[in-house]
């Protein structure tokens, strides 16, 4: 099942339409769908998919003289395989040279692995053959500290990519495509359990409920419930730091003084690590919307819901899951999990608003988004269009509202607008909710006001 990646696929095929050599660097968190995109791509416009193995440079060799001969039919090549990267070069220059040929080399790390000169040997037939000819190569890989490192300053490879894709989870509403038969409502639950990464939404049966799932998650054999060990391992060096930090984070200890004393490392140790988890997309720094990015002020949030859940609940509570008394962590979970999904909501309701400002369905188009805060107050969205001097102002609950408590929570936006220094600006105010009661009549008084109808509204428009 292929879902969504629409512009990913589309940056591909505007490429392709050009036809010129292309080098297309793509990359991701395991899990994230890039093989199915690199398919995806090469079932739509034919070519070769050639996946590397944690195996010898000649058996790698071996294999993908097997799928070039397959592909040309070409009956010398099944019997004399190519024995060095700079034959497996050459015979794609050959073949790119008079018509256009699609190669996608998965997993590309493993084969740098297995021969460190790769990358130079890949520059050396860019520059002086194939980028001459009509190939469009694409490399990917699911190491993202090592396929970043071969697209730095001091990597061969460097400059000769004319394009790479860095993919992420989908976001809320992409998602949702997975499991349609559950209502929105769930959905939220789901996505605050497992994000937006296609694998973990596959491992989940809309056909059951959500505590079912759950069941099926907290097992010592579970995929949801090793991956996380397994992703985390694989990135970081020294796992049980990394861990000991995203576990205070996930417990809502966000500003760098609080993760130093819930973990009882040194601030400058910490600091070091958030650095690598912020540039493993693992982990982000938010400052008030309306501050410079060197503010003080810095807050760090867990980037994808399945890590937040899984630090919240899992890993501090794997002794249950290990000793088969998962339904004991269901029920802790699912006892906890309205105070959970305020942050999740909150996140989501971002996304609907920028969904809102693509579609030009806001009372301005605003340039940035973000929360605000400053001692004890805060605002969950400020959108802000700084040209126009225009901010909208936006609250989300993750709660079923009656119309006198939205009007309230309205009102002390209103007050709480007045702390941020935007008096010359034009100002709008609203409301994202999982329902909210009398919504029309807020609306006619001024405000804005959304609540999970309106997702649903905008996911069947889409």
């Amino acid at each position: 099942m292929f879902i969504d990646r629409k512009a990913e696929l589309g940056l591909l095929e505007e490429r392709l339409k050009r036809g010129r050599a292309e080098f297309v660097v793509l990359y991701g968190r395991r899990r994230i769908g890039k093989t199915a995109l690199l398919l995806e791509f090469i079932g739509r416009h034919g070519g070769l998919y050639l996946l590397a193995r944690e195996t010898s440079e000649a058996e790698n060799l071996r294999r993908f003289s097997e799928r070039l001969a397959a592909h040309f039919n070409d009956e010398f090549l099944r019997k004399n395989p190519l024995r060095s990267w700079d034959a497996f070069f050459e015979y794609l220059h050959g073949k790119a040279m008079g018509e256009r040929l699609i190669v996608a080399i998965d997993e590309f790390p493993y084969l740098v692995k297995g021969n460190g000169a790769l990358p130079s040997i890949l520059q050396e037939y860019w520059d002086l053959k194939l980028s001459r000819g009509k190939i469009f190569l694409m490399i990917s890989g699911s190491s993202v500290g090592m396929m970043e490192r071969l697209l730095g300053y001091r990597s061969p490879l460097y400059g000769r990519r004319t394009a790479q894709l860095r993919l992420r989870p989908l976001n809320f509403f992409e998602a949702r495509a997975f499991l349609p038969g559950y209502t929105l409502e769930d959905f939220v639950k789901v996505y605050g359990i497992l994000g937006g990464t296609p694998a973990y939404l596959l491992e989940f049966s809309d056909g059951r409920g959500l505590e079912e799932n759950l069941l099926d998650y907290f097992r010592p054999d579970s995929f949801l419930y090793g991956d996380a060990l397994f992703i985390l391992r694989e990135e970081l060096d020294e796992p049980r730091n990394y861990f000991a930090i995203m576990e205070a984070i996930a417990r809502g200890k966000t500003t760098l003084g609080e993760i130093t004393s819930e973990t009882g490392l040194e601030r400058g140790t910490v600091g070091k690590y958030l650095g690598v988890l912020i540039e493993l997309d693992l982990v982000r720094r938010e400052v008030p919307v309306t501050a410079s990015w060197k503010s003080r002020k810095g807050r760090y949030h867990i980037t994808d819901p399945y890590f937040t859940f899984w630090f919240r609940y899992v890993y501090p509570n794997a002794d249950l899951v290990e000793s088969g008394q998962g339904d004991a962590l269901v029920e802790l979970v699912m006892n906890d999990l309205p105070a959970y999904l305020g942050g999740v909501f909150e996140e989501i309701a971002r996304q609907f608003l920028g969904k809102l400002n693509k579609a030009k369905e806001l009372p301005f188009r605003f340039t940035k988004i973000g929360r605000w805060w400053h001692k004890s107050e805060e605002i969950d969205l400020l959108a802000l269009n700084e040209r126009e001097k225009k901010a909208l102002f936006v609250e989300a609950k993750w709660k079923s509202l009656r119309e006198k408590e939205a009007r309230g929570i309205l009102r002390d936006l209103e007050r709480k607008s007045e702390l941020v220094g935007l008096e010359s600006w034009g100002r709008y105010y609203g409301l994202v909710a999982r329902e909210v009661e009398g919504k029309e009549g807020l609306k006619e008084e001024g405000y804005l006001a959304w609540d999970l109808e309106d997702f649903e509204e905008g996911l069947n428009g889409a």
